[in-house]
């Protein structure tokens, strides 16, 4: 196994627990929303408002695939699973690990979905989001993590326990 890949809602904990998995594994941490934000000069936020939600997705798809890494832990942004060629990627450089919390405490985590930079549509609802992205993130996790009633370490720890076992 080359690389990890934490797919998830925001505030789900892929940076965070991305950051703790690199850690304890010897690997290199990519956050691929800070590699767009730089890549782009602005905030995900201002891409949106600037180019709308597909041109941001495009935007998106395109940093994403565009990363090349190996023994590296990457945490991308929850609307990546829109993005076809990006996912596409993702499955033939690593496994895809799918941190998995229940609504009401992503929601609980989530103050401001806009401020963000979360992909919403005009008129869509958080849980609505919810709901849709849960689907794509079960189609394309190899593993599936659920959090519901850990803390961060004990959710770092599992991470690492069933990645351990793959490498």
């Amino acid at each position: 196994m080359k690389n990890i890949i934490f797919i998830g809602m925001p505030a789900a904990g892929k940076s965070t627990i991305g950051v703790i998995a690199a850690k304890r594994l010897g690997y290199r941490f990519i956050d691929a929303d800070i590699l767009i934000q730089e890549k782009e000069g602005k905030l995900l936020r201002e891409i949106i408002a600037e180019k709308g939600i597909e041109g941001f997705l495009e935007i998106e798809d395109r940093v994403n695939a565009e990363i090349d890494t190996e023994n590296s832990v990457i945490a991308p942004g929850g609307s990546v699973v829109y993005c076809e060629n990006a996912m596409k990627h993702y499955k033939e450089i690593g496994t895809v690990v799918y941190l998995q919390i229940s609504f009401d405490i992503i929601n609980s985590r989530l103050k401001n979905a806009k401020n963000r930079g979360v992909v919403l549509k005009e008129g869509q609802t958080f849980k609505e989001l919810y709901e849709e992205r849960t689907v794509l993130f079960e189609k394309y996790a190899d593993v599936t993590i659920c959090e519901d009633g850990l803390g961060l370490e004990e959710t770092a720890d599992r991470v690492v326990d069933r990645l351990r076992g793959l490498l």
